[in-house]
């Protein structure tokens, strides 16, 4: 039997699904035998392709038993300025602690903030962390080596604080914010990281040599609290230059911590390394609770409900998410039966060389996942 849960699109819909708060939907997943506790997650499809790789998601948990219950949210761009997301949604994921998200459209130049910004400043998701590791199964540009790194992003401050102004016309500023706190939280953050996942080396991507207060406090931050790691090797490197040596030798990077729109930079670069915008897991967290997404947030509104999607990296999202929440049992089984079915090569993706759709793929991976549940 096929159990693929949809909601905005023409599949099996879901086993349970009532109507609770003004733009709210919970839906409860088949009930589990192992004595696990039942956790509620936030739930928010986003733009473009979102609500088709959410939907993946749905129903690779619902064949796997995951013992959770979706609280679902609507979340439109708005078309004038002011407050897009609501507070209700920022209340559910505060309450839950966790939230599975897709990606969300923002307009360049004109139109409202962005969401992805506010929702960061509101629940002060301080670390983005996005996972960029070779897939057996999944040609890349640099086969020969295996790539494994994590990119650690301070997520509230520097080019995207948003405030910009018009001095006179035809001039306009934009302040970049840099402070001792948020530059110490991240790197320790980032050393702390390192140091539970028993990897070797830290290093801080800055451009100092030209903007010398703010990247380099950022700089200085990142060298004083590397001190107190001295288990773990840190090096800098420029921004420039660390683009062109993710491009000539990617295997010489572990953790990165990087400033705000650095990070978003290298971010889309360790993507394209190791197969695409929809391979990469992500997540940004904070005391208040986790958002867990694709690494690279493209919205890919040109392939959006043509069933081309790439699910692979919110599906890795979703397992890191269960084992934040203690569901190690039922997090394996998932990226499990994701990995198998692209190292296979039957069923795959057009972005990774096949030419199998969203629905095939996610299919093809229940399948495994029903095969581990037997």
């Amino acid at each position: 039997i096929t159990f693929y849960i949809t909601m905005f699109a023409s599949l099996r819909a879901p086993l349970f699904l009532r109507r609770a708060l003004p733009a709210t939907r919970y839906i409860r997943s088949f009930a589990s035998s192992a004595k696990v506790e039942r956790k509620r997650i936030t739930l928010i499809p986003g733009d473009g392709i979102g609500p088709e790789i959410t939907s993946s998601v749905l129903g690779v948990f619902q064949a796997a038993q995951v013992p959770v219950d979706w609280e679902v949210f609507d979340v439109h761009q708005g078309t004038e300025s002011g407050k897009q997301v609501g507070q209700d949604v920022i209340a559910s994921i505060s309450r839950n602690h966790a939230a599975l998200k897709g990606p969300w459209f923002t307009n360049s130049g004109i139109g409202a903030p962005s969401r992805n910004t506010e929702l960061r400043k509101a629940l002060d998701l301080y670390a983005h962390v996005i996972r960029c590791k070779s897939t057996p199964g999944i040609k890349t540009r640099h086969d020969d080596v295996p790539i494994d790194m994590i990119i650690v992003r301070e997520n509230t401050q520097g080019e995207y604080t948003g405030l910009e102004q018009t001095l006179t016309p035809g001039v306009v500023q934009s302040l970049k914010v840099v402070t001792r706190e948020a530059s110490e939280r991240i790197a320790r953050f980032a050393f702390e990281l390192a140091q539970n996942e028993g990897r070797k080396k830290v290093t801080a991507i800055h451009k100092a040599n030209i903007q010398k207060q703010t990247d380099g406090l950022f700089l200085e931050v990142c060298r004083q609290i590397a001190k107190e790691y001295p288990h773990i090797q840190f090096n800098d490197m420029i921004i420039d230059n660390c683009c062109m040596q993710l491009v000539m030798k990617p295997q010489q990077f572990d953790v990165m911590v990087t400033p705000n729109l650095y990070g978003n930079l290298v971010t889309n670069v360790g993507a394209a390394l190791v197969g695409g915008p929809g391979v990469c897991p992500g997540v940004s967290s904070g005391m208040r609770g986790a958002v867990y997404e694709m690494g690279a947030h493209h919205v890919a509104a040109d392939i959006a409900g043509q069933d081309k999607a790439n699910p692979t990296g919110l599906l890795f999202s979703s397992a890191y998410m269960l084992r934040s929440l203690g569901m190690d049992e039922y997090a394996n089984k998932i990226e499990s039966a994701v990995r198998s079915v692209i190292s296979e090569g039957k069923t795959r993706t057009a972005d990774i060389g096949g030419a199998s759709g969203t629905k095939a793929f996610t299919q093809a991976v229940i399948e495994k996942v029903e095969g581990l549940n037997a």
